[in-house]
């Protein structure tokens, strides 16, 4: 029988902080790298927790040489080769995932990871976690390679999540129809707002010594920090990283009209702008390009958008940390693993005094 579930589902511009007393006398002194220790990985990591989506814009080795910087993560997309990555890991990357889905070869799969023991990190990355196959692959990792540390998605709710963990899984990544370029929710019908999401899956990985993996629907630093105040351990960005000079998209020039909407009137603006192109994995273009075109039985849960051009992605890192560390000054925490323990979320129905309108492109 069908059932409807009435619980309240936010997104992450449904709620804003709640500011605290603090002993933080600047953001300067909030500490944004954690130490993570896993459940299955025998190792431990210092990170930042921002980690660079495995798409084919955003999941490069020229992201990731940017990111090492910043001790954050990148989950490289799986369309490099073997080859390709040997010879890239050659060099260490102590903080990068490689990236597979079900339907890759297994075979050379297990070889590279058989044959080079530093790649020991791995992303098994699927629309939709809750298939068996999943299931049975992290269980089939993990007794061939205990070694590695392994994340596998995606999902939102806490069942599944504990299944993958105690499959095998150190982290679970959480999501389905949040990022900016997925249709899924359009497209299916499926999906979850992904702060009600982050907070069920979350809070079900850690009792079974999981983590978590926040993936899609930030637009600035301030759903980061969000995720994080909901428990994220990690919070991966895709269009918040796809208009840097790393990201792998094409430049492109646009003639851009814009609608600036203030409290005491509106202002036109017409100029030229710089854009990166930008796409999901499941778009109509990623499978031409990477799949040899869309299967008959499945339908695009993608699509194809012009980011703007944000320069190197030094700048948005920093401008991302610096707001995870404001976050922080404002809740008391002083550490970045102390957020959700200080956060308290406002329960709101509009988060910005200003609103611009969509911009138009008129070239």
């Amino acid at each position: 029988m069908t059932r409807i579930l009435t619980d309240e589902q936010l997104d992450y511009s449904d709620v804003l902080f709640q500011p605290k007393r603090t002993t933080l006398n600047s953001r300067s002194e909030a500490d944004v790298l954690r130490e993570y220790a896993f459940r299955w990985y025998p190792k431990t990591l210092k990170a930042c927790g921002i980690m660079a989506a495995n798409m084919a814009t955003t999941g490069t080795f020229e992201m990731n040489d940017a990111l090492e910087k910043f001790n954050a993560i990148t989950c490289l997309h799986k369309h490099y080769t073997a080859e390709q990555l040997v010879a890239y890991f050659k060099k260490p990357h102590p903080l990068t995932f490689i990236c597979t889905g079900l339907k890759d070869n297994k075979d050379n799969l297990f070889k590279l990871l058989g044959e080079n023991p530093h790649i020991d990190k791995l992303c098994v990355d699927i629309a939709n976690g809750y298939i068996p196959n999943l299931l049975k692959f992290v269980k089939e990792l993990r007794t061939r390679f205990p070694h590695i540390l392994l994340m596998a998605g995606n999902v939102v709710t806490g069942d599944m999540t504990q299944d993958l963990i105690l499959s095998g899984a150190d982290i679970v990544k959480a999501g389905i129809g949040p990022g900016s370029v997925c249709i899924t929710r359009s497209q299916t019908g499926v999906g979850r707002p992904q702060l009600s999401t982050v907070l069920e899956v979350s809070d079900a990985a850690h009792g079974v010594g999981g983590m978590i993996c926040a993936d899609g629907g930030c637009t600035g630093p301030g759903d980061v920090a969000k995720a994080f105040g909901a428990g994220a351990d990690f919070v991966m960005l895709g269009g918040m990283l796809a208009g840097t000079d790393e990201a792998a998209g094409k430049r492109v020039e646009r003639l851009v009209q814009t609608d600036f909407f203030e409290p005491d009137g509106k202002t036109l603006k017409t100029e030229k702008r710089l854009f990166k192109e930008f796409y999901g994995m499941s778009s109509q273009l990623a499978q031409q390009k990477h799949f040899g075109g869309m299967a008959k039985y499945r339908t695009t849960e993608g699509r194809e958008k012009l980011i703007p051009y944000t320069g190197p992605v030094a700048h948005v890192m920093e401008d991302i940390l610096g707001g995870v560390r404001s976050t922080m000054s404002y809740i008391g925490a002083t550490k970045l693993k102390y957020i959700p323990k200080c956060t308290t979320f406002y329960r709101v129905n509009r988060q910005l005094n200003t609103v611009f309108a969509n911009m138009k492109d008129i070239d």
